[in-house]
C-alpha cells in the first residue's frame, strides 16, 4: 500500500494536536485516502526539549533537512509570524509538496502568492484552520460558491474577545479582570493586542473575503476596532434593551465594491450570534439561493484546530489542484448605498439636548447612554465632535423591555 509522507512545522498546541490526531485516526485516514499517512519529520526550535514523538520521525530545527527527505508529500505549517513560514511554504511548493497552514497572519499577507505558486506547480493549498478553528467555513463556502451568490458574511472570529465580553456580561467583571482570566486559561497571549484590538479577526476577514469574492478590500479602508472601549456600564445598558455586545467581522459586496468592518456591535435575541458565548466562534453567510446559514463551534484549541488541518489533509490529497478560490464572483444585491441608510445605534456621550433633525432619539438607558436612529454618516459626524463619545451599531431587530411598556424596533 502506498504511503503519504507528512512533515509538521512547529510542535506547539496546533502542531502537537495534528501529530496526535494522525496517530489516533490513522485507520480512518487510510480508509478515506486509500493510503497510510505517516509523519516523516517535525520541525522544532529546541532539539533538547523532550517530546512524545515516535523515534523513527526526523526531529530537526533545520528545514533544509526536511526538504531533502527522499519522499515528502505534504507540509503542514503550524508556526507563528509571517516569516519564516512563508519562505518555508514556498520552498515546499517548489519541491512539489501540497501545503496546509493554520497561520492566518501569514496567509492574509501572502495567501495569494502561495496559491498562485501552488497552481503553477500543480499542488494544492489547505487553509481551513486559518479561520474559525474547527468550524468548516472555508469548505462550506467552496460548496456554496458553485452556484450561490454570496452578498454578506458576518463572523465572530476571535474566541478571546468573545470570552472577555461574555465574562464582563455574565460575571460583571471589568475588562481588565476578564482579560486576566482569559490569559490564565490560555485563551489570550501575554501581549493580547492582536486579539483585543481586532487584528486577528481582521486577518481572518481578509481570507474570507478572498474566498467569497475572489478579492479583498483595500486594507486601509477596513474599519477595524477592538473591544477595549467597552465598559461594564455599556454592557449593563445594552442588557436593559435586550442587546449583547459581540465583536463581529462583516464583509459585503454591492456591485464592484467590497466593504469590510471588524468591530464591536450589538445584536438582539433574533440574531444568530446572540447565544454565541465564551470562546465559541460563528459565521453567518447570506446568499441568494440558500438564504442565511450559520456555522458555529470551537474557534481555537488543540483538537478543534487539528480537526481543520486533518480535513485539509484529506482535501489536498483527494482534489486536483485548483485556484478557483480567487475567482471574482458576482455579488447579490445588498441594498442601498452604505452610509445613507438609517440605522439604530447605542451611543454614549451625546448630550440629550442635541437637536439635530437627522437624529431620532429612540430610548434612554442612563444620562449618558441612549439608542438613536440615524444614518451612519450623520452619526460619525456628530459623535466625532464630542470629546469622549462612543457609538455602536445595532445590527439586528430587538425588543426594548421596560417596566411599563414594550417597544419593538427593527434596524433599517
Amino acid at each position: 500500500m502506498s504511503v503519504i509522507k507528512v512533515a509538521i512545522l512547529g510542535f506547539g498546541t496546533v502542531g502537537e494536536g495534528v501529530y496526535q490526531t494522525i496517530q489516533s485516526h490513522g485507520e480512518e485516514l487510510e480508509r478515506v485516502l486509500g493510503s497510510k499517512v505517516e509523519v516523516a519529520a517535525v520541525l522544532i526550535r529546541n532539539k533538547q526539549k523532550k517530546r512524545n514523538i515516535d523515534g523513527e520521525v526526523l526531529i530537526t530545527s533545520d528545514f533544509n533537512e526536511i526538504l531533502h527527505l527522499p519522499q515528502l508529500d505534504v507540509v503542514i505549517e503550524a508556526i507563528v509570524d509571517k516569516e519564516p513560514p512563508y519562505t518555508f511554504l514556498k520552498q515546499a511548493i517548489q519541491r512539489g509538496c501540497h501545503i496546509i497552514t493554520a497561520n492566518k497572519e501569514m496567509f492574509a499577507h501572502h495567501g495569494k502568492e502561495l496559491l498562485e505558486l501552488a497552481d503553477s506547480h500543480k499542488v494544492s493549498v489547505g487553509y481551513e484552520a486559518t479561520v474559525a478553528g474547527g468550524i468548516p467555513v472555508i469548505q462550506t463556502l467552496r460548496q456554496l460558491l458553485n452556484v450561490n451568490r454570496v452578498s454578506l458574511i458576518q463572523g465572530i472570529l476571535n474566541g478571546t474577545s468573545n470570552f472577555i465580553l461574555t465574562e464582563m456580561r455574565e460575571r460583571k467583571q471589568s475588562f481588565a479582570d476578564a482579560l486576566s482570566l482569559a490569559q490564565k486559561k490560555g485563551y489570550a497571549e501575554v501581549d493580547p493586542t492582536n486579539d483585543v484590538e481586532g487584528f486577528d479577526a481582521f486577518f481572518k476577514t481578509m481570507i474570507l473575503s478572498r474566498i467569497a469574492f475572489g478579492e479583498e478590500p483595500n486594507w486601509q479602508d477596513v474599519e477595524r476596532e477592538g473591544i477595549t472601549t467597552i465598559t461594564s456600564n455599556l454592557i449593563d445598558a445594552a442588557e436593559k434593551f435586550g442587546l449583547r455586545f459581540k465583536h463581529v467581522a462583516s464583509i459585503t459586496k454591492a456591485g464592484n465594491q467590497i466593504r469590510a468592518t471588524v468591530k464591536p456591535v450589538l445584536v438582539g435575541k433574533t440574531h444568530p450570534f446572540y447565544h454565541i458565548e465564551g470562546v465559541e466562534n460563528a459565521v453567518n453567510v447570506q446568499s441568494d439561493i440558500v438564504g442565511s446559514i450559520t456555522l458555529q463551534g470551537p474557534g481555537a484549541g488543540m483538537f478543534p484546530t487539528a480537526s481543520a488541518v486533518i480535513e485539509d489533509l484529506v482535501y489536498v490529497c483527494q482534489h486536483q489542484p485548483s485556484n478557483k478560490n480567487f475567482t471574482k464572483t458576482t455579488a447579490g444585491n445588498y441594498g442601498e448605498e452604505i452610509g445613507q441608510v438609517k440605522e439604530l445605534w447605542l451611543i454614549k456621550g451625546l448630550p440629550k439636548n442635541n437637536k439635530n433633525p437627522l437624529i431620532t432619539w429612540v430610548a434612554q438607558a442612563t444620562d449618558e447612554i441612549a439608542i438613536i436612529q440615524a444614518a451612519r454618516e450623520e452619526v460619525e459626524k456628530v459623535m466625532n465632535q464630542q470629546k469622549e463619545a462612543y457609538y455602536f451599531q445595532i445590527i439586528d431587530g430587538y425588543k426594548i423591555e421596560r417596566k411599563y411598556e414594550e417597544i419593538t424596533l427593527a434596524a433599517l
